[in-house]
């Protein structure tokens, strides 16, 4: 079963064409790459299949399931999860307190009002192992505005895991991270279980190449060009539009 279907999926903001006839298979647990140069319509590809933007036409599927029209939260529901090119986290949360909002997030411990979020021992564990995981646990009472950018990114990604996603949407996960958090984000992403599918949109080549088994170019909203890495590399057409 795919984990994701679009077919002419086409997005337009006045006389402007964001994304334009876009269709794409994605099997479960595929790691699919989505790239190309600035303005290609990525980010509005994921805010489509995420349902932050409905579609000018086209259908979406997720799992089978016609979600063109399906709000945010039900496509949450059936196991998506992303990030955003611009982190989206509380500000004023500790660091600690950031993960364990998105491990109770389909737990039903956050409709329990009488008993302290920390009695609920299985979910203080499971955060306290993304936290060493991803060696921030040192950290973990720092407030999230006080981290590092790069430590935000990270940040993000792990609350986006910690709803256990089927379908995780990374956009520019390794934008901002030094050349360590760079190598730590690729090795986690690498080593996630196949039951996720991941689909991330990467400007780094080097960890676009690295992560991806398929590789979806989009120029001017439209898909010019799909394959493995090495048949990417190999595309003169890519070639050209990446170097001019």
């Amino acid at each position: 079963m795919e984990a994701i279907k679009t077919e002419a999926l086409s997005r337009y903001f006045g006389g402007l064409t964001a994304t334009n006839g876009v269709s794409l298979e994605i099997a479960e647990g595929d790691r699919r790459a989505i790239i190309g140069p600035n303005g290609a319509g990525k980010t509005t590809l994921f805010n489509l299949i995420s349902g932050f933007l409905f579609p000018s036409s086209g259908r979406i599927h997720l799992f089978g399931i016609d979600v063109t029209t399906t709000p945010i939260h039900k496509r949450i529901g059936l196991g998506l999860s992303r990030t955003f090119q611009v982190t989206n986290l509380f500000p004023n949360l500790t660091l600690f307190d950031a993960i364990l909002l998105g491990v109770q997030a389909l737990n039903h411990a956050w409709l329990c009002f009488y008993r302290p979020i920390k009695s609920f021992q299985g979910m203080m564990r499971q955060t306290e192992g993304f936290l060493k995981e991803w060696d921030l646990w040192e950290k973990k009472e720092i407030l999230i505005k006080n981290l590092s950018y790069g430590e935000q990114r990270m940040v993000e990604v792990i609350v986006a895991l910690a709803t256990r996603p089927r379908l995780l949407l990374l956009d520019e996960p390794t934008a901002g991270l030094s050349s360590a958090e760079t190598a730590l984000m690729v090795s986690i992403i690498k080593r996630l279980p196949r039951d996720i599918t991941i689909v991330l949109i990467e400007h780094d080549m080097d960890v676009a190449f690295e992560i991806a088994e398929q590789i979806t170019v989009l120029h001017f909203g439209a898909v010019i060009a799909e394959g493995t890495p090495e048949q990417i590399r190999g595309n003169p057409r890519v070639t050209e539009i990446y170097l001019g």
